[in-house]
């Protein structure tokens, strides 16, 4: 007998809620399975192991995330613009219940783990595509603002002091979950970034 066909974003959608909570390690393609309605061997046959069902669950979350920064980056002053990305990045870090963090670092986090148990070169190839696709998304928006007055700094630089603040960030919020924390941070970082005179 046939398995039964699946929606592919309904599982996709349903296996990345998962890695994101547990982790891979902490993840089974049964649990998924189980979860998405289908058999387990409809998700060997479809992504061939539980890495690339992961790889594919966080291209779809990679594209979605992109795409709500581009957003939160494009309208409005230099400075509401970084606010509106660091809204951005603690609010993802912040969500579910409870918080789930930020998928990348956990991802990150378990590369290099037991053999066999963790991710692989395609995996930290996938995160570094997106911290990157991020890092510049932000140096464009500061060189926006460079030339419109509201900037004076090296965009590159600023750029990477930023996506370096976002990483501490989420393991601050791992920590402490004090998200009026996380906020002060981002502030913070902000002023130091456009100068407290700036605003």
């Amino acid at each position: 007998m046939r398995p039964r066909e699946f929606d592919h974003e309904d599982v996709l959608r349903i296996a990345f809620d998962q890695f994101w909570r547990k982790g891979v390690r902490g993840t089974s393609l049964s649990d998924i399975a189980r979860d998405a309605g289908v058999q387990r061997g409809s998700l060997y046959n479809a992504f061939g192991s539980k890495e690339a069902l992961m790889l594919c669950a966080y291209q779809r979350y990679s594209s979605e995330y992109l795409n709500a920064l581009e957003k939160a980056l494009g309208a409005g002053t230099l400075r509401a613009r970084l606010t509106a990305f660091f809204e951005l990045t603690i609010r993802n870090f912040r969500s579910g219940s409870p918080p789930r963090g930020c998928p990348t670092t956990r991802g990150l986090m378990e590369l290099g783990a037991v053999e066999g148990e963790g991710l692989d070169e395609n995996a930290r190839q996938a995160f570094a595509e997106l911290v990157s696709r991020i890092t510049t998304l932000v140096r464009d928006t500061l060189a926006d603002g460079a030339a419109r007055g509201e900037f004076d700094g090296d965009p590159d630089s600023a750029a990477l002091h930023i996506i370096t603040v976002t990483r501490g960030l989420a393991v601050l919020e791992r920590a402490f979950g004090d998200e009026v924390q996380l906020r002060n941070i981002a502030a913070h970082t902000v002023d130091l970034v456009l100068g407290h005179a700036r605003r």
